[in-house]
């Protein structure tokens, strides 16, 4: 409009999702109001801004509100009584703006009482593309403070639709949502004695600068890695480890286990298990909070030695760390409740009855390289908070992540020869420690194969039966019917299926598609992975990193040349020359006929895509159960018998609806499959703690010690 700016304000009600993100990501405070009266007052101040420079503004004031309406005029009164003062031409003034169908009775009012300048707008498309645009609109307007809502609500006091925001914030107890805690205190508002994991706002530039830096510094450092013994590092003949992203770049080097570092640590081990176990849960709690905050003081250092020694993203780092911190504040939390006081249980007149839980003995925990921190913190932190001394065996792949993890339990408190690191081939170290009798019990996290090995042996092994909690892969699927919107499916498969490179045990495997959005979602799918940046996990663009290892990366050009042969490739995306001295593998999409034709879980970014008839669904549920995996499971729908059907017709343990299926949280989102997928219980919840323990009654006859009906509260 010649000279001038044209601003248009829109009067919306999105705060709810941003406050959500903010929990989720762990951000010290909110980007949003969190009460509604302060984004409508926001409303009215950048309105007056707007209004009170009418040479360089043209001010557009979107809304269906009438108290926004009225607002509105009475600024442009008396901005437009300012402006006459200071002799300036007003050069056309504003407009209102209204969507085609809606606010007809609030301006057909203002038309006839003072004839604003209107604009009506409409969304243009097909129906494909409109959709989601009207979905969020009733979204918007169906919520319980919109005015659109309130307004045609006929139980609505009339003062309430049209109180002012003025009088509301300043009757307000507090400025702050007194349901919504800022996301630190998330937990401990919801009655959970802990904190939430801090995280970092990425798309701050001034956050994400000082993070690559401090990462990128770390990245470069030499790590050294070996038995951990009693606190002592035994280095021996170390083994170079160097980065998946760059196979020339040396992260550091480690030294493997022998039989006797096997031997020592477990007499270590299981002399100092009493002792430990009879510290009691409190102290052992005090230790893991802080052992979390180490672990959120050093993110930086973790980060960088996550993405040079296992090729995780800065996004995906974050995460891990976010996680290792909330397993320990979790877990500690748990030690509180159920191992600090035996448990009183109910009995007989004269009786007294407790359980009390202890440690098992001597655990050795067995993780793996896809989330070398995190799973390996979550295994090694239940161990101890259940009492039990750990011999921790990480994946041979990743030794300097779990090294530097020990060294962070130990300068928390952890003793020294209460946990021990024996780094190495699983063969060679594994093997003998899980056949050890020493080993009160056994926590894995790997290959199906693996774990039926360890369950074997130690069902050979003679003396007491020994617990063994698996979590293992999974056949992963999606099922997307007729009414999922292909946007949202979109941008749900592609976190599912490519984040962290697919190396994620609950990474979707196989995408079901109802015929009728097949060819569509398909189309969107293969434009949005060529958006996809592979590269240097530490640079901040990157979202896809390298595979962990040649192996991985040879087994899954295997199948992809498989693939190429069997069945259509629907997309794949392009390795830049800088990815040449890594072990990188692109993101590749197939559609095949069916998953009978995947005999096991491809762990890497590889999509399978299957199309189905709404009327095969008995069928393709059927086959799904048939692969006898059950760890996660996704749904997109927007017909609740149809999620209801799946849900209840498949043994996923995680089953994640209208969203992706990663990224489980801690205490949020127990996890844990079953069938191939693990023996439970589920990691991160209420019940794991329990089986790292055994449990003693002690029931006591005080009647036969001379007491009587006065010691129990009992009188005449």
């Amino acid at each position: 409009t010649g000279r001038r700016l044209m601003v248009r304000l829109v009067k919306g009600a999105y705060w709810d999702t941003e406050i959500k993100h903010a929990q989720e990501q762990g951000y010290a405070d909110y980007p949003v109001y969190t009460r509604k009266a302060h984004t409508d007052l926001c409303y009215e101040v950048c309105a007056a801004r707007l209004l009170a420079a009418p040479d360089a503004i043209y001010p557009q004031f979107a809304t269906h509100n009438a108290h926004t309406a009225s607002v509105v005029l009475e600024l442009a009164r008396q901005a437009r009584a300012a402006t006459r003062r200071a002799d300036r031409n007003l050069g056309g003034g504003f407009e209102f703006q209204r969507l085609h169908g809606m606010g007809q009775l609030l301006y057909a009012q203002l038309m006839t009482d003072v004839s604003p300048a209107l604009r009506i707008y409409a969304p243009v498309g097909s129906h494909r593309d409109l959709l989601p645009y009207l979905v969020r609109r009733l979204l918007e307007n169906g919520a319980n403070s919109s005015f659109v809502n309130r307004f045609l609500d006929a139980k609505a006091p009339v003062g309430e639709v049209i109180q002012d925001y003025h009088r509301t914030i300043v009757a307000g107890d507090c400025l702050r949502h007194a349901s919504i805690p800022p996301p630190p205190r998330l937990y401990r508002q919801m009655g959970e004695d802990r904190t939430n994991s801090h995280g970092l706002d990425l798309d701050d530039p001034l956050c994400l600068s000082a993070l690559t830096a401090a990462a990128g510094a770390a990245a470069k450092r030499f790590h050294q890695a070996g038995p951990i013994i009693d606190g002592e590092l035994h280095k021996g003949d170390a083994i170079p480890v160097v980065s998946p992203s760059d196979q020339q770049i040396g992260v550091g080097a480690v030294a493997e286990a022998s039989a006797q570092h096997i031997d020592a640590a477990l007499a270590s081990a299981q002399a100092a298990q009493a002792g430990w176990n009879s510290t009691g849960g409190s102290e052992r709690a005090d230790i893991l909070d802080r052992a979390a905050d180490l672990f959120e003081d050093r993110h930086a250092a973790l980060i960088g030695l996550l993405g040079a020694e296992a090729g995780r993203t800065l996004a995906d780092a974050l995460a891990e760390v976010r996680e290792a911190v909330d397993f320990c504040r979790y877990y500690a939390m748990q030690a509180r409740q159920n191992f600090s006081e035996p448990t009183r249980l109910p009995g007989p007149t004269g009786e007294h009855n407790h359980l009390s839980l202890q440690g098992r003995g001597v655990f050795a925990c067995i993780s793996p390289w896809n989330f070398p921190l995190a799973i390996f913190v979550g295994q090694v932190s239940a161990a101890l908070a259940a009492g039990n001394s750990v011999v921790a065996k990480p994946a041979e792949q990743t030794p300097l992540i779990a090294a530097q993890a020990v060294r962070l339990l130990h300068e928390s408190g952890v003793p020294a020869n209460v946990l021990h690191l024996l780094p190495g081939d699983g063969a060679r170290v594994g093997g003998p420690l899980i056949l050890d009798p020493r080993v009160a019990g056994v926590a894995f996290t790997g290959s199906m194969e693996t774990a039926r090995l360890i369950s074997r042996q130690l069902a050979e092994r003679d003396g007491p039966i020994v617990p063994l909690i698996a979590e293992t892969g999974g056949q992963n699927v999606m099922l997307a019917d007729s009414t999922a919107l292909p946007e949202q499916v979109v941008d749900d498969v592609i976190v599912s299926a490519f984040q962290s490179a697919g190396q994620r045990c609950s990474a979707l495997r196989v995408l079901y598609l109802q015929e009728e959005i097949a060819d569509t979602v398909l189309a969107m799918l293969a434009g949005a992975m060529q958006a996809l940046v592979i590269g240097d996990p530490i640079d901040p663009m990157t979202d896809i990193g390298p595979v962990i290892d040649d192996e991985a990366r040879s087994i899954l050009e295997t199948h992809a040349a498989a693939m190429r042969q069997s069945a259509r490739l629907v997309a794949e995306c392009k390795l830049p020359p800088s990815c040449a001295r890594g072990t990188f593998f692109a993101p590749h999409a197939f559609e095949i006929d069916s998953i009978k034709r995947l005999d096991r879980e491809v762990f890497g970014p590889v999509l399978h895509v299957v199309r189905f008839a709404a009327a095969e669904l008995d069928t393709v549920l059927n086959e799904i159960e048939a692969t006898g995996y059950g760890l996660t499971l996704g749904i997109h729908s927007r017909i609740d018998a149809f999620a209801r059907k799946v849900f209840e017709n498949t043994r996923a343990g995680n089953v994640y609806v209208n969203r992706n299926m990663i990224g489980a949280v801690v205490g949020v989102h127990p996890f844990g499959g079953r069938g191939l997928s693990g023996t439970g219980p589920k990691a991160g919840g209420p019940h794991y703690l329990l089986r790292f323990a055994t449990e003693r009654t002690r029931s006591d006859n005080i009647s036969a010690k001379g007491g009587n009906t006065e010691l129990f509260g009992l009188r005449d």
